[in-house]
């Protein structure tokens, strides 16, 4: 990239849009509150502010790369168009008898969710395809063709297209989109053999209701926000955020949204494995809070591990298979309604209970001043000394911690006979325990041990709570990286170009066909390479190959990594011998004389990724003065103390800081308890660790010796 370019990230969250800008001179930041009726505006906003900071014209933006909620917050809450669905006559219930499971099996009240499309949205076809892809009812047009006058006479906007076994054979997808296209020409169709060819109807007929249901809404906003940048003079290409990770156009954005779900926490993980790899840090916890949601993601060898299922929108308890499943290439993360603007209540056991349901930016918390009148996290932070209410967003929002006061005392301390400050503290300690406790359970579903992971801290609320997380956690070290209050933007900026190619095709590996694999593969990487092509003419594309494997009979599968010479010159042994170590790995032991199969085979085309450039060590040099004192609660003390308070762009390489301290920045605030130490490393970080473990980049000086100075 040349000296002259201006690369821009934006991320829409719940609560705040982020602005980050790389130009010549450096990197920029702002964050504006979210307009939801027309979030477009909050980017014209920021990109005209962040622009003055930067001391250039927006009309000199070379790339903007885009991360939202809206595709997320459209399925949540269900405001997406109307849409309905076509399938195979027989499975018009799929989506709604789901997999039969019980997520919570001794909940005798349990209420399973409803799904996307009321059965009178579903709609069936005579047809039928067998499990290798052979015709066994031949498709008849004239069906097809009434069917589409129908719907269109129904003046449905968007059509879901999900036959049974279409991921083998698609001819019969391709000829109904082909006469809704005629017969429905305003109609936007989304056929499951694009948006998903993957074995399990359900997982996939979901997958393509829900691309269907936003499609509207996204390219809607896509084209409303390019017009608006266009007026703006901005004419740069704009890319998107995907859920894997990667990069893709904004025609590709527009046509499959249903891989920007996610889009903002997969960037968040980008910028953690980027500061993992400057470090040299193989096991990373990435622990990403906004003001909605906290995102918790492990990152192993400078890598986020990745999925093929997620769900959105969890609605029991934040249960596995309590949500509606998207069958796309994602980041494996666990997601928590715990942000700055997560309410606080009292249920009917007489406890204090913390989100799902967010403030947003409209109302916002109680201290905001815009109207909300239920107390948040940012209330009980700003009550309990965290925040300074004169300083909040670089003093753009001004805080009132009276109203903060009033809305702990009435909602959660009267019924619970507590002052307002003793609600504040059994809220936040309530969030950061649900918080804790994801990543336990996380830790434990991939069988990792936490107390060896180091956390990386961003998100406009994640560095006030990081402290008191890595205490219930037993994690000696923390960094917060420069420019943490934005860090999914920065991680925009980060991703390479990628997409990733799926198939499902089964076969066992006593029946394995190298030839056919081959050819698979084959077939697959050119997809995926062309579509990354399509976004960057120049750049080097590299492949990744996966396959998913089982022994027979088991209900689920696991990730075999292959590098491309096991992909292009495959064999069964090699195959087999990758599964059992991989297998092994994840459950300590193989099974004997069991029969292996693979179901899904899979290719990640992407740019080559630029070279890391290695964090400068620092040694503790001068112990940082103190700008102001603040009386700030100690979680772990249970009783307030004085903590000195320090502006971040203050501290050098080797500056170092006791807890209890407050260091401040524009977008966030870190705080450092009592049981912790922080010294600014030369990247920008600060590293706070231990109190009394060794730090080992200042050659084993002693966390209380430099302390004490």
């Amino acid at each position: 990239m040349a000296e002259t370019a201006a690369r821009l990230g934006v991320d829409i969250g719940g609560t705040f849009t982020d602005i980050v800008l790389e130009c010549g001179t450096g990197q920029f930041s702002s964050k504006i509150l979210t307009t939801y009726s027309a979030p477009e505006d909050a980017i014209v906003e920021g990109i005209a502010l962040t622009c003055r900071k930067a001391g250039i014209s927006p009309s000199q933006i070379t790339q903007i790369i885009h991360g939202t909620t809206l595709a997320t917050n459209a399925l949540i809450e269900r405001q997406g168009a109307k849409t309905a669905l076509i399938t195979t006559q027989g499975f018009r219930d799929v989506i709604e008898m789901r997999t039969e499971s019980r997520f919570e099996q001794y909940d005798l009240n349990l209420a399973l969710p409803q799904p996307l499309l009321p059965r009178n949205r579903r709609y069936t076809l005579c047809e039928r395809m067998d499990a290798q892809g052979r015709v066994l009812i031949p498709l008849d047009l004239a069906e097809v063709e009434a069917l589409a006058d129908e719907l269109a006479e129904a003046e449905y906007e968007s059509i879901a297209v999900g036959l049974l076994h279409s991921y083998l054979n698609d001819a019969h997808e391709k000829m109904i989109g082909e006469v809704l296209a005629r017969r429905m020409p305003d109609a936007m169709i989304s056929l499951s053999s694009d948006v998903s060819p993957q074995m399990r109807e359900y997982e996939r007929f979901n997958t393509t209701i829900a691309n269907a249901y936003i499609k509207p809404l996204i390219k809607s906003y896509l084209g409303r926000l390019s017009g608006r940048l266009e007026a703006q003079g901005i004419g740069c290409p704009i890319f998107l955020m995907h859920s894997g990770g990667g990069i893709i156009s904004l025609e590709s954005a527009s046509e499959y949204p249903v891989r920007l779900v996610e889009s903002g926490p997969a960037g968040g993980a980008v910028f953690a494995a980027d500061i993992a790899a400057r470090h040299g840090l193989d096991k990373v916890l990435s622990f990403d809070m906004g003001g909605t949601t906290a995102k918790i993601c492990l990152i192993r060898d400078f890598s986020p591990k990745t999925s093929r299922v997620f769900e959105v929108a969890r609605s029991y308890r934040f249960k596995k298979g309590s949500g509606m499943p998207i069958s796309i290439p994602v980041i494996d993360m666990v997601e928590i309604g715990a942000g700055g603007g997560s309410l606080a209540h009292v249920d009917v056991m007489n406890q204090i209970r913390v989100g799902p349901q967010s403030a947003g930016s409209e109302p916002g918390p109680a201290c905001y001043g815009r109207g909300g009148d239920r107390p948040a996290v940012t209330d009980a932070d700003l009550l309990l000394g965290r925040l300074d209410a004169e300083n909040f967003a670089g003093g753009t929002i001004r805080l009132y911690p009276e109203r903060s006061h009033k809305a702990l005392a009435s909602v959660l301390g009267e019924p619970l006979q507590m002052d307002a400050t003793e609600a504040a503290f059994g809220l936040s300690e309530v969030v950061d325990e649900n918080m804790a406790n994801a990543a336990r359970v996380h830790a434990i579903e991939n069988g990792e041990d936490l107390s060896e992971y180091t956390m990386i801290a961003f998100g406009g609320a994640a560095p006030l709570h990081a402290a008191r997380l890595c205490e219930k956690l037993g994690v000696d070290r923390c960094l917060v990286p420069k420019g943490a209050g934005v860090g999914s933007a920065i991680g925009f900026l980060r991703a390479p170009f990628s997409f990733e190619a799926n198939r499902s095709v089964f076969m066992r590996l006593s029946q394995f066909d190298p030839a056919a694999v081959s050819c698979l593969f084959a077939e697959m990487e050119e997809e995926a390479t062309s579509f990354v092509r399509s976004c960057d003419s120049t750049g080097e594309i590299r492949a990744e190959f996966k396959v998913y494997m089982r022994y027979a009979g088991q209900g689920w599968e696991i990730p075999v990594t292959l590098n491309p010479q096991q992909a292009r010159a495959p064999d069964a042994e090699t195959f087999a011998g990758l599964f059992e170590r991989d297998y092994e790995n994840l459950f300590g032991r193989s099974v004997e004389g069991m029969e292996v199969e693979v179901t899904v085979w899979s290719v990640n085309a992407f740019t080559a990724p630029a070279e890391v450039e290695p964090a400068t060590p620092a040694v503790p040099r001068d112990r940082a003065r103190p700008a102001a004192k603040r009386a700030v609660f100690d979680a772990a003390l249970e009783q307030s103390c004085d903590a000195g308070v320090y502006a971040r762009d203050a501290f050098t390489p080797g500056t170092h800081v006791p807890g209890p301290a407050l260091i401040t920045e524009d977008e966030t605030t870190i705080v450092v308890a009592s049981s912790r130490y922080a010294m600014a490393l030369g990247d920008g970080c600060i590293d706070i660790r231990r109190a009394g473990h060794e730090q080992g980049a200042a050659g084993g000086v002693k966390a209380r010796e430099v302390a004490d100075g």
